[in-house]
């Protein structure tokens, strides 16, 4: 029974093409250019090659290729949303020839595929006609009895087209994507475009994480002190450093999500080492005695340096509320020809806490490996838990 059924699906495989929009679409895609030829024929049929070179000139032009990239995916792959095409105009020279390579192949395999369109179905009538007794004057090589026999070969030349049409539009959609496809220093740059992306993501998610983190541990850390006080002066305190922190983070979140939203919207509306004193006052705010000296001129720091360093500083300090609690923390801010050197040290209340392990710090160190520089995260000779970042000039 199987074997009874193959055949019926191969044909079904064979006669596919024709229930197939894009095959018509690639047909008239062929078409296209023989409309300009045939006019160029009518006026001056002795120079059939002077459209031919024509595209040349045509073809070097950098915003052609989008045109022709437009009609491929329209065309030739109608039913492909991800076509493997370049969107941009082709600035490089080998594109360019890129692209006169591709109008002269287009329009030869049009003038192919309108040739043939033409004078097959003419053949197949012809020898219909013979078939039938009827004296035709396109086939005078063929002659002689039996008339029946040209009937027989009568579907030939339609079979033949049916070939032209679907194979000329599988070759002129290969060569689509080979000539009309992104090359290699497109791939490359299209590949650090998305790379850069993912780092932007990247960044946007640990800017999260610093400021949210650093506003939820000063929440918990005040509510649970005004708890413990008993004190009704502490406690507004408290709730007012816990409204403060809290309205920060919300235009902090509200920044980033307007960065997603707006992804030319300039970095350097993101907060600086120079707004480094809300940071301080709200660990102050929350019990901890921070002792805070700033060397060196902040406003001569790289922008992107000093934007990373504000973060650095703020996972810093929130690590020592989370893990330490209230207890006196030293920040050191150094900045001498245009490096940034940033040391935040506590004492540890208990020797087997061991801060560090989550991601929080070794996002401060994947941060100035980033920026070229290093960071260190753990106990210091004095026992106490220190943070140093070392940022080179930007």
């Amino acid at each position: 029974m199987v074997r009874l059924l193959r055949p019926l699906v191969r044909g079904r495989t064979y006669t596919r093409p024709l229930v197939r929009g894009r095959t018509y679409t690639r047909l008239l895609h062929l078409w296209v250019p023989v409309a300009a030829i045939s006019v160029w024929l009518w006026v001056e049929p002795r120079l059939p090659w002077v459209p031919l070179l024509v595209l040349v000139p045509v073809g070097l032009i950098p915003a052609v290729r989008v045109g022709e990239v437009m009609q491929a995916r329209l065309l030739l792959t109608p039913d492909e949303a991800e076509a493997d095409f370049s969107t941009r105009p082709a600035t490089a020279w080998r594109d360019r020839w890129r692209t006169v390579l591709w109008l002269e192949i287009r329009t030869l395999l049009g003038g192919v595929a309108a040739y043939l369109s033409i004078w097959l179905p003419i053949v197949a009538y012809a020898l219909a006609a013979r078939a039938v007794g009827h004296e035709t004057e396109d086939l005078p090589a063929l002659s002689g009895e039996p008339q029946w026999a040209y009937g027989l070969l009568a579907p030939l030349p339609l079979i033949a087209l049916y070939g032209v049409v679907v194979g000329l539009g599988e070759a002129l959609t290969a060569a689509a994507r080979r000539l009309l496809g992104p090359s290699a220093a497109e791939r490359l740059s299209a590949l650090e475009e998305r790379t850069e992306q993912l780092l932007e993501r990247n960044r946007i998610a640990r800017e999260l994480h610093d400021s949210i983190g650093h506003a939820l541990t000063v929440a918990v850390v005040q509510a649970g002190a005004a708890r413990a006080a008993n004190s009704a002066e502490f406690t507004d305190r408290a709730l007012t450093a816990i409204e403060e922190t809290g309205r920060a983070a919300l235009e902090d979140l509200e920044r980033v999500l307007g960065v997603l939203r707006e992804s030319e919207r300039p970095a350097g509306s993101r907060p600086t080492l120079a707004d480094a004193g809300r940071l301080l006052e709200s660990a102050r705010a929350s019990g901890a005695k921070v002792d805070a000296e700033v060397t060196g001129p902040l406003e001569t720091l790289p922008g992107h340096v000093s934007r990373e360093g504000y973060r650095m500083l703020q996972e810093a300090l929130t690590n020592v509320l989370r893990h330490a609690g209230a207890v006196p923390a030293r920040v050191r801010i150094e900045v001498a020809d245009g490096a940034l050197t940033l040391d935040v040290r506590n004492p540890l209340p208990d020797s087997s806490v061991a801060p560090g392990r989550g991601g929080g710090l070794r996002g401060i160190r994947e941060r100035a490996a980033l920026l070229g520089g290093r960071a260190h995260t753990g106990p210091d000779d004095a026992g106490d838990w220190a943070v140093r970042v070392e940022l080179p000039r930007g």
